[in-house]
Formats: C-alpha cells, structure tokens, sequence
C-alpha cells in the first residue's frame, strides 16, 4: 500500500505518532488509507450538503475494510460571483483545486481517493487531479437542485437572471421578481438545469470515473446518501483490483463523454474543462472534434435553460445511463471503455432503460439531429468560438448584423440594461478572456438582460470570455486568440458586420484582409490590473481551445 511509506517501518514512527494524535488506532492503520476530498463549505448551496454526503462515504470505505480521512477542497458558487470582479476567481480556482488536492494526497500518501464535488470548476479540478496522481478514485457529487415553482411553472437560475432583464425592460414588477427571488432555488444542490455543474457530474459517469445516478439524482433524494455509501465501498474495490484513473480516462473515454455532452447538451464550459483534464491524463483534446461528433450524434434532452426540463426530470427518465444506451444504437459509443465498476461501459449500460421518451427522446426522434455543441471558425475566430446550438433560437442560427463593440462586461451590461442595444445588433464583449480579463468571467448577465428584454430573437453576444451553462440564445463564447494577445476579435470595430451560420460552423466579420492588417499596425491591446494569484495565472494561462490550461514557458 501507498500509505506503507508513513505507516511501516521505524522510519515512520514519527507519522505513526502523528496519526495517534489523531486518535486512529492501531486496527485502522493495517488499512487502506482513503482520503475524501470534500467540497462541504457554507456559502455555496450545491456544497452546503456534502457534510452528509461525505460521513455517508466514511461510512462505505470502513464498511469496506478502508480507513476514510476526510480534507477540504475550495469551491467558488458562480451565481454569487456574476456580475462583479468575483467571477475573475472561479476558472481559476480549478487549477487551485487541482494543485492543493495533489499536494495533500501526495504528502500524507493516500491509497485511494473518493471526490466530493458539485459545483462549476470543483469537478473539473477535483478529476484534473485524478489524472494527475492516478491512484484509485471515485466520484461522487452531492447532486442537483430541485426545480423552483413559481405560479404552476418549473424555475431555475436562469429564470432569475432574466426576470432581472425582464424588470429593467419594465415587463416585471420588483414584487414579481422577489417571487422569483425566494422560490427559484428551493434546496441545496446544484442549480436545476443543465448548467455547468451538472453538465460535469453528468460526463463523470460517461467517463466512467463516477457511479451510475451521480449527476442526476437530486440532492435531497435518499438514494444520494446511498450512492455516497456505495462511493465508499467502490474506492475499495478499485483498490482491490488496482483500478485507476488513467485505466478509465482514456482517449476514447473522452469521445464518449463529448459524444453523451451532444446528446445531452450540456454547458459550453465542457469545451474548457475536457481538454483541461485530458492533458493531465497526458494527450491534447482537440475541441474541433465536436463538430465530428456533433454531426452523427443527435441531441435528445432540451433540460434548461434549452427547455423546460430539469434534472430531477432526467433522472425519473433514467439519467445519463439512459441517454447513453438510446445513442449506443447508433454506433458512436466505445463500448468496451472501463468504469470505477471495473466493467466496461457497455456492460453498465445494458440494463439502462428511457422512462420517459418526451425527456429523453428516442434518437430517430430527437430534439435536433445534431449535438447539443458547435464549434465555430473564421476570420473573426481563427481557433475556436463555441456555441451551445440546443439553446439557440431556429431564427438565429444563421444571423447578419453591426457589431456593438465592449472592451469590459460592465459596458455592455450598461449598453443593453440602458437601451442601447436594438434588434439586429452583434454585440462584442473582448478582453475577457483567460489571460486578458484575467479569469475568462462567464457572461451569464448580459445574455440575461439580453433574454429577459425580449431580444434574444433578435441579437447575438460574441466574447473571448465564457458562458454560464445557464445562458441561452445566440451566446458564443472562448473566441480564441482572445483580444489581449492579439486575437482578431481586438481587431473588431463598432458598426463592422459579424456573420453567424451555426448550422456550416463560421464565425466572420466582413472586413478585408488589408484593413485588418492595418488596424493591426495600429493596434494597442487594453490591459486590466490584476495582482496576487490573478497575475500569476494571466502569465501561465493558454487560451480557450486549449482548455485554459496553466503552462510553463521555457
């Protein structure tokens, strides 16, 4: 075992010391040692419950004959950050997740590990560094939100983002939105729709690194608890037949994950975080294979903000398990991938059954006959723009018009709750990316103002920054090379013409190739103030197709 190095010998009397301090008997050293990494904090609601969720894992591993020890791992809420300097600290928070859970499993030498995630970058981080030190590891999330009810309707987040547009459009009253305010998020848990979190708890079971309901049964659901316990004992199992991490993360694991993100249609952020932790599993992930992809594999789930399904919905339906056994009829799947199960996916999936084919729908009658995704190129984004099509309007998914150019979020949220935004308009919001923002902030405010004013029939948002799963319409995000090292994005002037076509993948603006090279020359990029971690991470972050991965410069 790993933790012989701090529990055998002479030379580890002094650790043995230490682990006495800690009142760990003699019985529970001669076992496994598992390290639950738990994201348990009081000021993000998808983490105010993984307390219970993590005693529930203590309980499997000693059940299991392991010895379980719990340590922390930070957790950023992003609708508490919208808005304001907050969401320049929540991408890059993964990397500080990644890096303070491999210095803790390193340093105290852990056997196994069980993950305890829920929100936004938590996931990614948390599977970032199973990559990284490929000991035994499960996941388990504390699940999603149920929906809110607001007069007979489903709510989530994202409705209350909108109401707040809808208000400054003057179409709601301040009494509707505080309706909105207290009963749009009515438990713990993360928020209802197919919003990040939950885009990312979901592609842990395609993965295979998480147990079968891990990103779909709700929070408050009994059978969580239970899944926590099975966490526990599954981490032992792997341990039992050495199971690891990159014996799961494979290349072709990661088809299948971005195959179900299709068919589920899940976050853009999952455009960031796949290749992130596919280079700590040791390959580069090109995003572009999305399109690929996209292209065979249909979309069959429209949860929020898409439609008006939510989680709580997809998981009655039979959840991602289900999903993925409508989509392995059509070939796009590698079946033979492993799971912390150690069986291989399609022996999982054989006994997955659709519930519910309105929620989940049958692939020859799907919601689209796409993916849910859409990666876009051009002269306007010679690398990537990304673009959640499930969540766009039919009338905009081919549009034409001026360019209404923001150097900052604040601007254009001024611009759009002010008026100043009519029908037609391309807004532009740059230097909000990765190393130019810096933190690459999601743009879940503007879209909203956008949707709530009634105009997302209408106008388009193009950012080098990102978008909250919870954003809709024409909303296309990581146009990379960003603006701060010179991207064309820089380069757009108000009132130039940005074409849109989803459906052939381009992204343009109709300017000459000589004007840009002389607006080029004349060129001077804006640069934002950051010190302490934000400018240490400005100097290491690639740009968006990478994954926004940190990166040592020779």
């Amino acid at each position: 075992m790993i933790s012989d190095n701090v529990k055998k010998g002479m030379a580890a009397a002094p650790a043995r010391s230490l682990f006495n301090a800690l009142g760990m008997t003699e019985e529970e050293m001669e076992r496994p040692m598992i390290g639950i990494v738990c994201s348990y904090n009081e000021i993000v609601p998808g983490h105010m419950n993984l307390d219970k969720i993590a005693e529930a894992v203590r309980m499997g591993v000693a059940e299991a004959g392991g010895t379980p020890v719990m340590f922390p791992a930070i957790a950023v809420c992003d609708g508490i950050a919208m808005g304001h300097i907050g969401m320049k600290y929540s991408l890059v928070t993964r990397d500080l997740i990644a890096d303070s859970t491999e210095c803790m499993a390193l340093a105290h030498q852990f056997d196994g590990l069980v993950m305890i995630p829920n929100c936004d970058k938590n996931v990614p981080g948390l599977l970032m560094a199973a990559a990284r030190l490929n000991i035994p590891t499960v996941f388990v999330s504390g699940g999603p939100m149920l929906a809110g009810h607001i007069k007979g309707k489903k709510r989530s987040l994202s409705s209350m983002f909108e109401a707040v547009g809808s208000f400054a459009a003057g179409t709601m009253t301040e009494d509707d939105v505080k309706d909105f305010e207290q009963h749009v998020c009515p438990t713990c848990g993360s928020c209802s729709g197919m919003y990040t979190a939950n885009s990312m708890n979901c592609l842990t079971e395609a993965l295979g690194m998480g147990l079968r309901g891990n990103g779909t049964i709700p929070a408050v659901y009994s059978d969580r608890i239970k899944l926590a316990k099975h966490a526990g004992m599954q981490v032992m199992e792997c341990i039992r037949k050495n199971i690891r991490p990159l014996d799961i993360m494979t290349k072709e694991a990661f088809i299948n994950a971005m195959t179900v993100d299709m068919a589920l249609g899940c976050s853009t952020n999952t455009m960031l975080h796949l290749p992130a932790i596919a280079h700590e599993a040791g390959f580069d992930f090109e995003v572009e294979i999305a399109n690929e992809l996209s292209d065979k594999t249909p979309n069959l789930c429209h949860l929020a903000p898409a439609g008006a399904h939510y989680m709580e919905e997809l998981n009655e339906a039979g959840g991602v398990y289900a999903v993925m056994k409508e989509i392995s009829t059509l070939g796009v799947l590698n079946l033979d991938c492993q799971t912390v199960y150690g069986k291989p996916i399609g022996e999982m999936i054989e006994n997955a059954y659709n519930m519910d084919p309105e929620v989940i729908r049958h692939v020859e009658d799907p919601y689209m006959k796409n993916g849910g995704i859409a990666v876009l190129k051009g002269n306007l984004a010679p690398d990537t723009g990304v673009v959640k099509r499930s969540a766009v309007l039919p009338e905009m998914m081919v549009h034409e018009g001026p360019a209404r150019v923001f150097d900052s979020e604040e601007d254009a949220i001024a611009a759009i709750k002010g008026g100043k935004i009519h029908s037609g308009d391309v807004v532009v919001i740059r230097y909000e990316g990765p190393k130019g923002g810096p933190g690459m902030r999601e743009m879940l405010n503007p879209t909203s103002a956008i949707a709530g004013m009634g105009l997302d029939k209408t106008v388009a948002l193009i950012t080098d920054g990102r978008f909250s799963g919870a954003s809709r319409g024409a909303s296309i995000g990581h146009v990379s090379p960003e603006a701060a090292v010179g991207g064309p994005i820089a380069l757009v002037e108000e009132g130039d013409i940005i074409s849109i076509n989803i459906p052939e993948y381009k992204l343009e603006m109709k300017v000459s190739d000589e004007e840009l090279a002389r607006r080029r020359e004349n060129w001077t990029p804006v640069v934002k103030p950051a010190k302490g971690y934000l400018a240490r991470y400005a100097k290491l972050v690639t740009s968006a197709n990478r994954g926004a991965i940190l990166e040592v410069k020779d």
